[in-house]
């Protein structure tokens, strides 16, 4: 059923929302925002109250006998509309992730397996750079430290575009690879691991850090990193002194570089207080395609049988070289219907 309390709601707010919008009074951004969340609902809410007009009028011609063939035609059209419509509005009530339309920290770090863990590490990063690219979103590069091989140690990066988090967020997880690699002379498989986390940038206005909790280093970068690495002493280091999380950044301006490790840190202080508030809510973790432990495996990547396989929804693939240039959208599409199946399952409870 569809809670119709809840529709009159929405419906009562979007005309008042519109009128604003007409006489162009208030803050007319946030109203803009506003009226295109409440539009697709107040359609279909009104495509709802349409459908049920069109049967109690169907219903009255029944007793009228040379309109009742007729009118039990029409009663049985209007019944094939209402499950897929009622379906549509049951999706649209879904309670939405408020980070959704927000850009993205990616962080991509090896986990075991020595230089092949980083050398997968760096095929995740050119992986999420292509459907970036496919996906008309911006991929800046914040922090890289690269090893001799060319492998990854650690990698921080900002996406952005339209509806990134939404996109990318079932995609934190361990990612395992299984290969011969390239450091293996004997041709025997092995099997490495990387970790992937996907934070939601926040704003200032989420959480305000308070200045005395922060403690900056200025430094020289070092190591192998390409452009990422400079001889001046601009690369920035932040510690977060309550939480100890440590953020750095390493582009060639001072200024920037403090820019930008205030971003991180945001988004990791961010990221946090939403897992803590998941923690509190049971029943919230439910709901959620896996856990959302990050130490779970989620995906396997098998190259001897060019496969890839997600484990929180049995999705296999035989198309892995398609998925290493970057087209994940139909691994992203079975986990989003996944989770929208299990939210609604969980209000239909």
């Amino acid at each position: 059923m569809v809670p119709r309390d809840r529709l009159r709601q929405i419906t009562d707010r979007f005309g008042y929302v519109e009128a604003r919008l007409a006489e162009g009074s208030g803050d007319m951004a946030a109203l803009g925002r506003e009226y295109a969340e409440l539009k697709p609902v107040a359609d279909l809410a009104a495509e709802y109250d349409a459908l049920d007009a069109a049967e109690a009028e169907a219903r009255a011609m029944l007793s009228d006998p040379e309109m009742r063939a007729l009118a039990e035609d029409e009663l049985a059209a209007l019944a094939a509309r209402r499950p897929p419509l009622e379906e549509a509005l049951r999706l649209a009530l879904l309670p939405r992730d408020a980070a959704d339309a927000r850009p993205a920290i990616l962080e991509i770090r090896p986990g075991t397996g020595g230089e092949e863990a980083a050398l997968f590490a760096a095929d995740l990063m050119r992986m999420y750079q292509r459907h970036a690219e496919a996906s008309g979103w911006r991929f800046e590069i914040i922090e890289e430290t690269a090893t001799e091989l060319g492998g990854l140690r650690e990698l921080v990066a900002s996406v952005r575009g339209a509806g990134v988090f939404a996109r990318l967020k079932f995609e934190s997880g361990v990612h395992r690879v299984q290969r011969v690699p390239v450091t293996e002379s004997g041709g025997r498989i092995h099997t490495s691991a990387a970790t992937v986390a996907v934070l939601p940038e926040a704003e200032e206005v989420d959480l305000r850090i308070d200045p005395a909790d922060l403690r900056i280093d200025t430094m020289r970068a070092s190591g192998a990193g390409g452009q990422h690495v400079n001889t001046t002493d601009s690369a920035v280091r932040i510690t977060h002194l309550p939480t100890g999380l440590v953020v750095t950044s390493s582009e060639k301006s001072q200024h920037r570089n403090r820019e930008i490790a205030l971003e991180v840190l945001r988004a990791r202080l961010y990221d946090m207080e939403r897992q803590r508030a998941a923690d509190e809510r049971a029943d919230a973790r439910k709901l959620q395609v896996g856990s959302g432990d990050r130490s779970e495996r989620i995906r396997t990547y098998n190259f001897p049988q060019g496969r890839v396989t997600d484990h929180r929804i049995n999705l296999t693939l035989y198309r892995l070289d398609q998925v290493m240039q970057g087209d994940l959208d139909e691994i992203i599409d079975a986990l989003t219907a996944e989770d929208r199946a299990a939210r609604l399952a969980a209000m239909g409870s």
